[in-house]
């Protein structure tokens, strides 16, 4: 017989999610955390969205918040979603193209000394 620990982020009375390891357990009571709190924020700023509206875009700012501190920062967009806009603008416009093709510009990495 095998022994299994897991780790249960409960949130009002309910199960969220079930874990393997303490860590990722942790995170994603963070994560909650954030989430519930950017909920509250967006209720008191913005009284005529419903409430799950507010939880719903305070559970996206919770989970993109690395992109979030990235727009603040910088007040641009991070480069990882321009590349998935472009990805999708492309996808599109390859749909709706018959048969032109456009050539592709070559990507070069470049190290920052």
């Amino acid at each position: 017989m095998a022994v299994e620990t897991k780790y249960v982020v409960v949130r009002k009375g309910e199960e969220k999610m079930t874990f393997a390891n303490k860590k990722d357990a942790d995170a994603w009571d963070k994560m909650l955390d954030m989430a519930d709190a950017f909920t509250d924020w967006l209720q008191q700023h913005q009284p005529e969205l419903g409430e799950a509206q507010a939880e719903a875009l305070g559970l996206l700012l919770a989970e993109q918040k690395d992109a979030v501190q990235h727009i603040l920062r910088t007040s641009k967009l991070p480069e990882s979603v321009k590349e998935e806009e472009v990805a999708v603008a492309t996808e599109a416009s390859a749909e709706t193209e018959t048969e032109a093709a456009a050539p592709e510009k070559k990507v070069r990495a470049v190290k920052a000394a």
